[in-house]
């Protein structure tokens, strides 16, 4: 009786540890990697431009512009990971020095122009984790980096990063559930 009193408390220990191990490790908030990603840029009648296709890639960051020309027809030009690399360099300088669009509160209308809304989707993938991660500290550049890409893609993405662990608590897609398992 001894034997089978110590195989259920080892086993109960055992399973509250994996409950509480599972718990904690559920309630941190993830570190969403930063992926290369394919884009389609386009510009809006004022002349800003927003994101409405986004997927992540394999290969290098790239995307295509779709712009209007003289005549109003609209044509697509092929941007590469270089070329992206470049404008977002310049577009971080400019907020370095404070003269960015993408840190300044928004002006109402949707879109940036072409430099500030490549960094604002692809800070990361372009110029690294900690400077992508420096700008989503910024306020004003989360809301704009928002207000710049339409694509389902990155709806779908913010809903994921919304959402908590079983643990963790409530979810945007659940209102009716009020706390996780341990009420978190």
């Amino acid at each position: 009786m001894k034997n089978i009193f110590k195989t259920t408390s080892a086993i109960t220990l055992g399973t509250t540890s994996a409950l509480m191990m599972s718990a904690l490790t559920g309630c941190e908030a993830p570190q969403e990697e930063q992926k290369n990603r394919f884009l389609v840029i386009e510009q809006q009648t004022s002349g800003k431009y927003i994101v409405v296709e986004e997927m992540p890639t394999d290969g290098p960051s790239r995307a295509i512009i779709r712009e209007k020309d003289v005549n109003g027809n609209t044509v697509e030009r092929f941007m590469n990971e270089a070329e992206m690399k470049a404008l977002a360099e310049q577009e971080y300088q400019k907020v370095q020095n404070g003269s960015s669009e993408t840190t300044r509160e928004n002006s109402g209308s949707a879109g940036m122009g072409l430099g500030g809304t490549i960094l604002a989707v692809a800070a990361g993938s372009l110029l690294g984790n900690m400077i992508g991660n420096s700008l989503m500290n910024n306020k004003s550049f989360r809301r704009n980096s928002a207000a710049s890409n339409k694509s389902p893609y990155s709806r779908s993405a913010a809903s994921k990063s919304s959402r908590k662990s079983f643990f963790g608590g409530s979810s945007k897609t659940s209102a009716k559930r009020s706390g996780g398992f341990f009420g978190g």
